[in-house]
């Protein structure tokens, strides 16, 4: 590699760390002050661009035409983050994160099909930009003139909000509320009008990164969800509520993703390390070994200062047991007499919501009574469908032996991932888990030879007895009913309650001779086991299966089916992935905007149901007061 090469790769890496810092900066704002885990920023970052190229379009592709859509772009996200701040998240701060998580996703939901109305599904790039079009010459290699703005505009924005945050009024209430956020109400300052405010700056700082980045390349709806990503492992490598940690992540995710793009190989002993293919996920990479090195992040703030990001989720109000008894009793009825009705969709479509009510029920088990938030729990789900695939067609097992094999696979993913994770607490713990399943889709997404790659695995065949839908529904029935029987032996056993006391008080559970470690590892290694069973006969009900088991997409459905069903009983999962899959399969049938009408449900539930939507008939009006 020549000094030249050299250059371009440290200068390619600066354009996109100043890319990255931008819509960081924002996410690291919002949360420093309010704790809310936004997952709508990234939507806040595509409507920046979309809304930038319909401007350049009036305003013209000059310096000037830029300048003022750009402006333009950012001042409506700020404007829009500020309703949003007022209309929903205002009444849900006193709320568990996980659902100010849920509403935003919601939320991301909504402002996707939004985009698809006005803009359709069309990747859209912005004219070459007068005067901005050309490159220079940086020792021989050729540098886009554009490419140095950005450069110029990260540190820019960072010095302002330096200067912002060190020497102004509004810096200093900043600064107090990240720390302490409760006496900034004690000492009588307006903390509704900030939290508003710094909401609004964030979504401003993330519009303009999006509008800023339209010349150089198009805007197109799976922005949203890619950003979210990029930003959150920026933040949470930097320390949650550092804006000097989120800068300086920045540069080292930025640089981590120009080597692997420039370099491509990397000689290791006689063996060549393909670089290029760790360009998908370098950054979890990143984040992974920083989380266990530094579990607070780079420039983190104490957990003493930073207040507890992510509260455990706990039941609430849970059904009485002689009530849940003849529920279960009544519901498991109609269930064996479902294949009587002679409806061959009705059969699959409850194949389909057990398999998923096992992989959902997991998740809360580890939620609930661990105290846990995973944003990566398809990781095992997946680990269970692709070990079953491969031993079924490459060893030549049996489909039951596969079925039986697949949740020891996943739980050995949960030893080894869960050792690092149960190390953490919060939105740290559950960006190590994203990090790992997402590290984990990369392998299985670029390991052709064995996995298919982006074509997946098909023929995945199930035995004779089992090729009847009636067949399959009722082996997806059994295995249900008994995750939900066995976990909630354990939650009522000495483990479970040895679990819950972790997650009510680490400290208090310590001193009392509670190994919190090993009992979380534990928890999380048997939430992996039934993920990976769930995902096991999910490959056979099938027949083939994708990277999309493994990925993002699929945790957070994950997520919503916990929270739709509530947090009463092992069983609510349950209703939440029926909930789920009956509205996805319906509103998709009769929209191209199903997107939407699903996160306006998502976001209604987190805003008036407090133990889920089926679980409860209790409407909790939402609050007004942010506390």
């Amino acid at each position: 590699m020549n000094f030249g090469y050299a250059i371009s790769l440290f200068l390619n890496g600066l354009a996109s760390a100043s890319s990255l810092f931008l819509v960081a900066a924002g996410l690291s704002l919002i949360f420093g002050v309010s704790r809310v885990v936004n997952f709508a920023h990234g939507s806040f970052y595509m409507l920046g661009a979309y809304l930038a190229y319909s401007l350049i379009g009036y305003a013209g592709p000059s310096i000037l035409g830029l300048a003022l859509s750009v402006v333009a772009a950012a001042l409506a996200l700020g404007l829009l983050g500020g309703v949003v701040e007022v209309v929903l998240l205002r009444r849900l701060y006193a709320a568990p994160e996980l659902f100010q998580l849920l509403a935003t996703f919601g939320l991301s939901l909504l402002f996707s099909d939004s985009a698809l109305l006005i803009w359709g599904p069309e990747s859209l790039l912005a004219p070459r930009i007068t005067g901005l079009d050309g490159s220079l010459q940086i020792f021989e290699r050729s540098v886009p003139t554009y490419d140095l703005v950005i450069i110029v505009g990260g540190p820019v924005v960072f010095a302002g909000l330096w200067w912002m945050l060190k020497r102004t009024h509004f810096g200093m209430l900043v600064r107090a509320a990240t720390e302490d956020r409760e006496m900034v109400g004690v000492l009588g300052i307006n903390h509704t009008v900030l939290f508003t405010a710094v909401f609004a700056l964030g979504a401003l700082l993330a519009g303009l990164g999006g509008a800023l980045q339209i010349p150089r390349s198009p805007a197109d709806l799976s922005l949203d969800l890619t950003t979210i990503s990029d930003a959150f492992v920026v933040v949470v490598v930097g320390g949650l509520g550092s804006m000097p940690g989120a800068f300086l992540a920045a540069i080292i995710v930025g640089m981590a993703r120009a080597i692997c793009l420039g370099v491509g190989t990397l000689p290791f002993f006689s063996y060549d390390v393909p670089l290029a293919k760790l360009t998908l996920v370098v950054e979890f990479i990143v984040m992974a070994v920083v989380l266990i090195v530094k579990p607070l992040g780079l420039l983190g703030l104490p957990e003493t200062r930073l207040r507890s990001p992510l509260r455990a989720v706990r039941a609430v109000q849970p059904l009485r047991s002689s009530t849940a008894s003849m529920i279960a009793a009544s519901s498991l009825t109609i269930l064996l007499l479902l294949p009587l009705t002679g409806q061959p969709y009705l059969l699959v479509f409850a194949t389909e919501v057990f398999l998923a009510g096992i992989f959902a029920t997991s998740l809360y088990f580890l939620m609930g009574p661990g105290g846990m938030i995973s944003f990566g729990h398809a990781a095992y789900f997946g680990l269970g469908a692709y070990g079953a695939a491969l031993l079924h067609k490459s060893a030549g097992w049996s489909m039951e032996a596969a079925i039986v094999t697949a949740p020891f696979i996943a739980a050995a993913g949960g030893v080894v991932f869960g050792w690092f994770s149960v190390r953490l607490s919060g939105v740290y713990l559950a960006m190590l888990t994203l990090a790992f399943a997402q590290i984990v889709w990369s392998i299985i997404f670029q390991w052709d030879a064995l996995t298919g790659g982006s074509n997946g695995m098909v023929g995945i065949w199930p035995s004779e007895w089992l090729t009847s839908k009636t067949s399959m529904y009722f082996l997806a029935l059994s295995l249900c009913a008994t995750t939900v029987l066995a976990l909630t032996f354990v939650n009522r056993s000495p483990f479970g309650f040895m679990l819950r006391a972790v997650r009510d008080s680490a400290l208090r559970a310590e001193t009392l001779g509670i190994n919190r470690i090993a009992i979380q590892w534990a928890a999380f290694v048997l939430a992996s086991f039934f993920a990976g069973l769930a995902g096991g006969v999910f490959a056979f009900s099938k027949g083939s299966i994708s990277a999309d088991v493994i990925g993002v997409g699929r945790s957070i459905d994950g997520l919503v089916m916990v929270t739709l069903g509530g947090m009463q009983s092992m069983a609510a999962p349950i209703m939440g992935a029926a909930a789920f899959n009956w509205l996805q399969d319906n509103i998709m049938r009769h929209t191209e905007f199903w997107r939407g009408s699903l996160g306006i449900i998502i976001v209604l539930t987190a805003l008036f149901y407090s133990g889920g939507a089926l679980s409860s008939f209790s409407v909790r009006w939402p609050r007004r007061d942010a506390k």
